[in-house]
C-alpha cells in the first residue's frame, strides 16, 4: 500500500499558451459516436506519465520538444484542436476550428527518484502538476486537451494531460501521445493514420434495446448506512501494488477448474470487490454492481478499423447480494467477474448504442456499483518522446466509484498492478485489513 507522502515540493508554472496545428486543417463539424456520446464520459480524464533523465537528451528541453511535436501531431489529429457544442437532443458536435490545446510549461525543484513510490496515486502536488487553467474544465466550448510538461531536477519530467473523455477513450489517447512521440523523434507523420469513423458506433435505425444493461439501471431501495455516505469531504486515496507473490496467493485460493484459466486481471479485480464490498458492511440483501470496462479493438465481430481512437469500449455489470460476495469464497467473485466480461459482443454494442439513443444518454449507476479499468495494457509504456523509459503512466487518482489498474514496478524492482482506491476513512481501514487477510 502507497501511504501519502510526507514530500513537499515546488512547482514553478509559466503562462499557459494555446498549441494550435501548424498547418491550416479542415474547418468542419464532426458528430461523436453514441459511444462517445454518453453522460458518463462528459468529464475530463486527468492521466500522468513520468520520464528519468535520459543522458543523450542532456541539452534538450522535454517542453520545447513535445510543444513542437504537439502543433504538427494537431495537423493530423485537428479535431482534437476544436471545440465542442450541442445540437438536438443533446448531440455533441465538434466545431472542428482550429483553436487549438491548452498548453503549460513548468519546473519542479525535486528528483524523480525522491519521488519513489510516491509517483502512485494520488500523486503528492497533483494539482500543481496539472495545474487547472481558469475556463478550462467545461465539456461546452472549451479547449479538448490540457498538457503540463513539468521539467524534473534530475533531467527527468512529468507530463500530465487532461482530455475530454469524450473524444477518445485510454486506448485513443494512447495512440495520440504515441504520434506526439514519433513526431517529436523525428518522424514526419504518424505510424498509425488516425481514422475519425464514428459512424462505425452510432446507433440503428430504427434503435432497439435486445441486451440488458445492468449497469444503468437505476438503484432502488439502497439500505445504505449513514455513517458510510460518499462524501466528497469523508473520502481518502490509497494505492495497493499486486505483484507476483500476491497473484500467487489469489490464485492458490480458487478451486481447480478456475486457477488456470483465471487471468491477473479477473483475480486482482474479484479480490477488490470482495474486499472492498466486506469492509462497506452493507445490509445482506444489498443488491451490488461490478463493471468491467472492456474495449472492443481487435474483437471478433466488430470492424473497428486499426487507428479509431474514439471511444470503443462498455462495461457491462453483474449483479450480487451483498452477503453472496462477502461470504462466498474468491472463486464466486472470479465466476462474476468472468460473466461481466463474456456479456460483451456485437449484439450488446448495438443494443448498447440504441440504448443511448433511447433512453436519452443516461449516466451508468451511481449506487453500490464498482467500476475498474485495466489500464495496464493499453500501451502507456510505449510512449516515447525521447527520454525513453517510462516509470508509470496512469490516471492521476480513482473516484468512489471507479479503480484503474496501472502496471508499475516499484522500489524493490517487483513488476505488478497498482490499483487506487477512493473510500472513506473508516472503510479504507477495513479495505486494508482484508486485503491483508487474502493476500497474506
Amino acid at each position: 500500500m502507497a501511504s501519502p507522502s510526507p514530500l513537499a515540493f515546488t512547482v514553478r508554472r509559466h503562462d499557459p499558451e494555446m498549441v494550435v496545428p501548424e498547418k491550416p486543417t479542415p474547418r468542419e463539424q464532426k458528430q461523436l459516436s453514441d459511444i462517445d456520446d454518453q453522460e458518463g464520459t462528459r468529464y475530463q480524464l486527468p492521466v500522468m506519465m513520468f520520464y528519468e533523465g535520459n543522458p543523450t537528451m542532456k541539452g534538450k528541453d522535454p517542453a520545447k520538444v513535445i510543444r513542437e511535436a504537439l502543433a504538427k501531431a494537431l495537423v493530423f489529429y485537428y479535431p482534437l484542436a476544436g471545440r465542442l457544442v450541442e445540437g438536438p437532443n443533446r448531440k455533441l458536435i465538434v466545431e472542428c476550428t482550429g483553436e487549438g490545446v491548452l498548453f503549460v510549461e513548468a519546473e519542479a525543484d525535486i528528483t524523480l527518484k525522491q519521488l519513489g513510490d510516491a509517483i502512485l496515486p494520488p500523486c503528492p502536488c497533483s494539482e500543481e502538476l496539472l495545474h487547472d487553467v481558469p475556463g478550462s474544465e467545461g465539456i461546452l466550448g472549451c479547449p479538448l486537451v490540457l498538457i503540463q510538461v513539468t521539467r524534473l531536477t534530475c533531467g527527468g519530467f512529468i507530463l500530465a494531460i487532461r482530455l475530454n473523455h469524450t473524444m477518445a477513450d485510454a486506448f485513443g489517447l494512447v495512440q495520440f501521445l504515441t504520434a506526439i512521440g514519433e513526431i517529436a523523434r523525428g518522424a514526419w507523420a504518424p505510424s498509425v493514420p488516425p481514422l475519425w469513423e464514428r459512424e462505425l458506433l452510432t446507433a440503428r435505425s430504427p434503435p432497439r434495446i435486445t441486451c440488458p444493461h445492468h449497469e444503468y439501471e437505476e438503484a432502488v431501495d439502497e439500505k445504505c448506512p449513514p455513517t458510510l455516505t460518499m462524501g466528497q469531504n469523508n473520502m481518502i486515496q490509497q494505492s495497493f501494488f499486486f505483484g507476483p507473490k500476491e497473484v500467487k496467493t489469489l490464485r492458490e485460493q480458487l478451486p481447480p477448474q478456475l486457477r488456470t484459466c483465471s487471468t491477473k486481471f479477473e483475480l486482482i479485480t474479484a479480490c477488490v470487490w470482495k474486499c472492498r464490498t466486506t469492509a462497506l458492511e452493507l445490509h445482506p440483501d444489498e443488491i451490488i454492481r461490478l463493471s468491467c470496462a472492456n474495449n472492443v479493438r481487435g474483437k471478433d465481430g466488430f470492424r473497428v478499423p486499426i487507428g479509431y481512437y474514439g471511444n470503443a469500449f462498455a462495461f457491462p455489470a453483474v449483479l450480487s447480494k451483498a452477503e453472496m460476495l462477502c461470504r462466498n469464497p474468491l472463486g464466486y467473485a472470479v465466476e462474476l467477474v468472468r460473466e461481466a466480461k463474456a456479456q460483451l459482443s456485437e449484439e450488446y454494442m448495438r443494443s448498447l448504442m440504441d440504448f443511448m439513443v433511447l433512453k436519452g444518454r443516461p449516466m451508468y449507476n451511481t449506487g453500490w456499483n464498482h467500476i475498474v479499468t485495466d489500464n495496464s495494457r493499453i500501451g502507456y509504456e510505449k510512449v516515447d518522446f525521447g527520454w525513453g523509459k517510462l516509470q508509470l503512466g496512469a490516471p492521476t487518482a480513482a473516484s468512489h466509484l471507479i479503480s484503474y489498474f496501472s502496471r508499475f514496478t516499484n522500489t524493490k524492482g517487483e513488476e505488478g498492478i497498482v490499483v487506487p482506491m477512493c473510500l472513506p476513512l473508516p472503510v479504507m481501514g477495513r479495505f486494508q485489513q482484508e486485503l491483508e487477510k487474502m493476500t497474506r
